[in-house]
């Protein structure tokens, strides 16, 4: 999990410690960009005792034993869930204990959904206990359940081709795995494009590479004036089996129960710490990770990880005795998963201040080996990044991509930080 500290770090530290001048926005023109990729170059020494601190030093598998020992103490943290809360607290306490500054809770709102007991058994060509996992939001299933034939389609538009074998029905889809983004839309709109052809639920094949036996959970939406219909993912092998089945013209038969409740909306907050800045402290570089996840894991990679390391770069500079001339600020989001509902409340808090914000990080992609760093902004932001990741060499993390993205800051990306 160090490693990937590192892309945060070098970005934010020297974006922030950077001149004391703005090298974005109006002032970039009045500056040549060798100026500033010499200013840049300068914090060379910087760079390299935040990596040794982090990789040989003390701080060397910190954020790992920190994350080891929230995940082992609370467990699965999922939105309006008083596990949740309780992390916020130990986390709020952390923050403080951690000699952070401003440490804070920013209350919201957040949706409160639980699953209840569910199962799914394939009653005809033969028996076969299956494993589900009810998607966020869903509604449940009356106690009986739902007993009803399958139809298996694998888009979108083979389900509006065979719309009126739909109704009644329960629709399986086996769509193929292109990519995340592209392969999730099914998982988010499966119930309403089957809910809008009269079937009576729909099961959505796991958004996954690969399989063992293991269903995947998630975020799906209803959408008003559709009606709604219990939905749930199934693996990888339960809807390729049924593929083959219904290729061959067998009846399919399945009994879906699902117990999943939504509750009113429930209190929770995001929780705020800083390292406030020497010389610009309402300019603000912020990093951040959510601390929700689904209740069917602790919640280690999705996104433990991606939080602590956020947290982690604040205490390197801390450390290290390092002030920044801008306020570095850490955000640990609440109800991601839910669509990213805490960070949302808090862009709409703080969007007044928007031409504050130089740079809004996320990390939420796991906590692996990194390559190197996703960026959004114009092509000026990029060259400044390009340069600040030129000081990641020691660990051959320089890269940067396109397409940076995130749940919980694309409401930033969006509005255009960085502009320039």
């Amino acid at each position: 999990m160090e490693f990937l500290l590192f892309t945060f770090v070098g970005v934010v530290h020297l974006l922030s410690l950077s001149s004391g001048k703005p090298i974005y926005k109006n002032d970039i023109s009045r500056r040549t960009f060798q100026e500033i990729r010499e200013e840049i170059a300068s914090y060379g020494d910087v760079a390299k005792a935040i990596i040794d601190l982090a990789v040989y030093g003390k701080a060397q598998n910190r954020s790992y034993e920190r994350l080891a020992l929230l995940v082992d103490t609370v467990g699965p943290r999922p939105s309006g869930s008083r596990s949740l809360e309780k992390a916020i607290q130990i986390m709020y306490q952390n923050l403080r204990e951690d000699g952070l500054e401003n440490v804070h809770l920013e209350p919201v709102k957040i949706p409160h959904w639980e699953r209840g007991e569910e199962s799914a058994v394939m009653l005809e060509p033969r028996i076969h206990r299956m494993a589900i996992l009810g998607l966020g939001s869903s509604i449940g299933t009356p106690p009986e359940g739902i007993t009803a034939e399958v139809l298996v389609v694998t888009s979108f538009e083979e389900l509006q081709r065979r719309a009126p074998e739909a109704r009644g029905k329960i629709v399986v889809y086996n769509q193929p795995y292109v990519n995340y983004s592209t392969t999730v839309q099914y998982r988010v709109q499966g119930a309403v494009e089957a809910a809008k052809v009269g079937a009576l639920a729909s099961l959505i094949r796991s958004v996954a590479s690969f399989s063992i036996y293991s269903p995947h959970t998630g975020i799906q939406e209803y959408q008003d004036g559709v009606p709604k219909i219990p939905t749930a993912c199934i693996t990888v092998e339960d809807a390729e089996m049924m593929s083959r089945m219904a290729s061959r013209g067998n009846r399919i038969v399945i009994q879906l129960k699902m117990g999943a409740k939504n509750y009113p909306d429930a209190d929770s907050f995001n929780t705020v710490a800083e390292i406030i800045g020497s010389k610009y402290p309402e300019q603000v570089v912020l990093v951040s990770g959510h601390l929700d996840s689904w209740d069917v894991g602790q919640g280690a990679m999705d996104d433990g990880g991606g939080a602590f390391i956020s947290w982690e770069a604040l205490s390197l500079i801390k450390d290290l005795g390092l002030r920044p001339k801008r306020t570095l600020r850490l955000v640990l989001w609440t109800a991601e998963e839910q669509g990213g509902v805490g960070a949302f409340q808090y862009y709409l808090l703080h969007q007044a201040n928007i031409s504050n914000y130089s740079l809004v990080m996320e990390s939420d992609l796991g906590t692996f080996l990194p390559s190197g760093l996703q960026f959004t902004g114009s092509d000026k932001a990029r060259a400044i990044v390009e340069e600040v990741m030129h000081l990641l060499q020691p660990v051959n993390v320089t890269r940067v991509f396109r397409a940076g993205e995130g749940t919980d800051i694309n409401f930033w990306i969006q509005a255009g930080v960085p502009e320039n």
